[in-house]
């Protein structure tokens, strides 16, 4: 399988030689204008490396950096930067980063320091992972924390466990009877609405930042987790 590369740089110019220099060398490259599209791609759809500029608007690449490892994603990070200074660098690497490259530089260089960013990942020794990821929606079962793009989304008991067995179960629709044994325990044939309840406060909560909807009502026959709209 090819692996994946994100590149995150502002600089269309840099973008475009480095999807050509990589692509060319057999790796499936995305490209990202700026920090915040960069950490959407990055928690929808994690590549097996990160290639980030620095200097961007609104979001900078050491605040991209802070902000993966918060979430959890050991994914290579090579930095790239116009800045020579020495505390610059060590900046980068404290905060997660591990590699450094100063512009404007060689492509053979980049390409060897790809190849031993991505030849370490492959020796590193898996790691058990306890995070449900579906789109751009991240859950994870140690913290009980949920993450929406980079958003913190505060869940209740109950809500997380109704959102873990959709994550569980992507594309697949569930009864309200299989929901309800699931999530309560019991088979429950009454007239009681507490499911209802509880998909509309969780729809609220997953939709409070613009997000399109995740759960989906199937009139008779129940909900489904799906990202269309």
């Amino acid at each position: 399988m090819r692996e994946q590369i994100l590149v995150v740089d502002d600089d269309e110019k840099i973008t475009s030689m480095l999807r050509r220099g990589l692509a060319f060398e057999g790796y499936t490259v995305t490209t990202a204008g700026n920090g915040a599209e960069g950490l959407k791609q990055m928690l929808g759809n994690e590549p097996d490396l990160l290639i980030l500029d620095v200097m961007m608007p609104h979001i900078d690449g050491w605040e991209v950096v802070r902000r993966v490892r918060e979430s959890g994603s050991e994914v290579p990070i090579l930095m790239l930067t116009a800045k020579d200074e020495i505390s610059d660098r060590v900046k980068g690497l404290d905060l997660g980063a591990d590699d450094y490259l100063v512009k404007p530089f060689a492509l053979e260089e980049l390409l060897a320091r790809v190849r031993v960013l991505l030849r370490r990942r492959a020796e590193r020794p898996e790691q058990p992972t306890n995070r449900i990821s579906y789109d751009d929606t991240i859950l994870d079962l140690d913290t009980r924390e949920v993450f929406r793009e980079d958003k913190l989304i505060e869940l209740t008991t109950k809500e997380f466990d109704l959102l873990h067995l959709f994550l569980l179960n992507p594309k697949r629709v569930l009864s309200r009877d299989v929901i309800m044994e699931k999530i309560w325990g019991y088979d429950y044939s009454g007239e009681s609405n507490v499911l209802e309840v509880y998909i509309a406060l969780l729809r609220q909560k997953t939709e409070e930042f613009g997000h399109k909807r995740l759960i989906q009502t199937v009139r008779g026959a129940g909900y489904v987790l799906r990202g269309d709209s």
